[in-house]
């Protein structure tokens, strides 16, 4: 049962009720970054409810900046909109709907009626503009400088301190969180939180902060890598979050960022983190920046995504044998037949939502293995192959050099959708960064 149907009941962060399967959704930033109207929003809404909702796909999120004036400027230059009480509001240029206090709940309103969910972005922490103001902090006697401090703030956006983890720090939590329930919001992206600096206290905060709304919120943690070592605890307070930095449309290195993943790496990142997934707990190996990321990408120029056809499948695969949650960034109404294809397979998006025991199985420099099993069906397998090499190689293992038992299997290729006969044997023969993706059924 999705979220909007629970928006009445109680749920504590971490819950498994609250994100019993890896959250599927879009988010705006691979295409729109800071940028993102209202009319664009809701475009993108209507194509999801259209064309994606029957497949399991829910939240639709407005990334960074829904507060900022003027948000083509450089981020010293920036103006931002923030109420009496230091609470950043929606920009009521860009969202027109927010004007007259009623913030997103109108926009959120428009997104339920589409049986669809509502999501923001945030900053941790507490303006600076309402720091030097001290301004009164809803719902407390504190103020703005009770909660502040000013020896901490994010590296990337500087326009918050971060939050003290005293009373005043929880009062300026609690008040944000119940600002966003009250506008109707289900999934809150926090910035700047899980790694780089790791911020335990706010973590903590921000959980108990919607706990208090009474109000279902996914709450989701940005950026990675997140440290192994703070899984347990992160599992305890967030529905996902980020294992590696910003995701982008790349193999290898990007000479433009240094600091950006690329799709060979998260091969050894998703390794890292075999296992660790649960109901309510869910790595998260970023968004999918397929199809058209414009008009104004997160980073870089306007484009079609930079993967081939090839390594496009072969991303969709890795999140799902991962069990990743499956995030969308390109532009959905621009959205070609072949981006459609990836994001309405319903065999493989089973295999992200309802599947079990997945770990990489083989890992070479150039081959890569990953099973699983259906959640039901005993005996039944769901097996991919990647071709991380520049070749095309011819891969074989008989099924007990893969720890199978049966003799043969019945094999139905997820991606073609068809039945290819029954094997004795794993053989494939595939290009470069290409995969192949395999429901393995015991013969009766």
């Amino acid at each position: 049962m999705y979220v909007v149907l629970l928006a009445c009941l109680p749920a504590a962060a971490g819950d498994a009720a609250l994100a019993p399967t890896p959250p599927m959704g879009w988010n705006s930033w691979d295409s729109y970054g800071r940028t993102i109207t209202e009319a664009q929003f809701k475009a993108n809404a209507r194509w999801m409810a259209r064309h994606l909702k029957r497949f399991g796909w829910r939240y639709v999120v407005i990334d960074e900046g829904w507060y900022v004036l003027n948000p083509e400027s450089q981020p010293p230059e920036y103006k931002f909109t923030l109420s009496a009480n230091g609470r950043f509001v929606p920009s009521t240029g860009r969202f027109p709907s927010a004007a007259n206090d009623a913030g997103f709940r109108p926009l959120a309103d428009y997104t339920h009626s589409l049986g669809l969910g509502f999501g923001i972005h945030i900053l941790r922490g507490i303006p600076r503009q309402a720091v030097a103001g001290n301004l009164p902090i809803a719902g407390s006697s504190y103020h703005a400088r009770e909660a502040a401090d000013p020896s901490d703030a994010c590296p990337w956006y500087a326009y918050n301190y971060g939050v003290k983890p005293n009373d005043a720090g929880q009062a300026y939590y609690d008040s944000i969180m119940q600002l966003y329930a009250g506008w109707g919001v289900d999934f809150i992206k926090v910035d700047c939180i899980a790694d780089h600096p790791y911020k335990r206290e706010e973590i903590r905060m921000l959980a108990n902060a919607i706990n208090k709304t009474g109000r279902p919120m996914v709450l989701s943690l940005s950026p990675g890598p997140t440290a192994l070592e703070n899984a347990d605890e992160v599992s305890r307070y967030a529905e996902m979050w980020r294992i590696c930095d910003d995701f982008w449309d790349h193999w290898g290195s990007w000479k433009k960022h240094e600091w950006s993943q690329g799709l060979h790496q998260q091969f050894a990142t998703t390794a890292r983190w075999a296992g660790r997934e649960s109901p309510g707990s869910w790595p998260d190996a970023d968004m999918l920046p397929l199809g058209h990321l414009g008009p104004h990408p997160g980073d870089g120029e306007l484009r079609q995504t930079r993967f081939t056809h090839d390594e496009q499948r072969t991303l969709m695969t890795l999140w799902a044998m991962f069990r990743s949650p499956l995030i969308m960034g390109g532009d959905l109404p621009t959205s070609d037949a072949w981006t459609k294809s990836l994001l309405t397979n319903p065999e493989v998006i089973a295999v992200d939502q309802h599947s079990r025991d997945n770990h990489p199985l083989i890992a070479t420099d150039t081959i890569v293995i990953w099973l699983a099993r259906p959640e039901q069906a005993a005996g039944d397998y769901y097996l991919a192959v990647f071709n991380l090499g520049e070749s095309e190689p011819t891969v074989h293992y008989d099924w007990k050099d893969l720890g199978l038992t049966e003799a043969s299997y019945r094999r139905r290729d997820l991606w073609k959708r068809n039945n290819d006969g029954s094997a004795d044997s794993l053989t494939v023969r595939f290009r470069p960064h290409a995969s192949e993706m395999y429901r393995l059924t015991v013969k009766r």
